[in-house]
């Protein structure tokens, strides 16, 4: 396993589409491992394989209990809405205000090629909006109403 370096947002890989995976094979378990090591060293709660240079549908979301591995990952199901600050690892120290739903459902294939669901709310549906939308090359920055100032970030402390 190894640390990957987190792209930032000046980067033109974080602006393109990704490409499916369709071999579940030593490298893709290499690139989860990988992910999963710089997620926990970057202390995020996701990370998108374009952040990490490599254009294919694959993240990694920490929804409190464990990191789930999602590659092909798909929303089937949003509801509710929640407005709250969003932060990325590739836009480090930026703090965005951000509509999502409050609740998100996701389809997706494992390490080994099996489709399961996983579901979420709060933060953990943020969280799987957030990095799905990377796989399609759009970042928070693209989606927020506005940055938040350091005095609104203060006052959530």
């Amino acid at each position: 396993m190894g640390l990957r370096k987190i792209l930032t947002d000046k980067d033109p890989a974080l602006h393109k589409v990704c490409r499916p995976v369709d071999s579940f094979d030593w490298r893709l378990h290499k690139l989860l491992d990988d992910m999963r090591e710089t997620l926990i060293d970057a202390n995020g709660v996701g990370l998108a394989a374009p952040q990490v240079g490599i254009l294919r549908r694959v993240v990694l979301v920490d929804n409190g209990q464990e990191i789930l591995e999602l590659v092909n990952p798909e929303l089937v199901e949003t509801d509710g809405e929640q407005v709250g600050a969003e932060g990325c690892l590739s836009v480090p120290g930026r703090y965005g205000l951000v509509k999502r739903p409050n609740h998100a459902r996701v389809r997706a294939q494992d390490r080994d090629g099996n489709w399961f669901e996983a579901e979420g709310e709060g933060l953990t549906a943020r969280c799987f909006c957030h990095e799905l939308d990377h796989l399609d090359g759009i970042l928070y920055t693209q989606v927020m109403d506005r940055f938040l100032t350091d005095e609104e970030l203060e006052a959530d402390d």
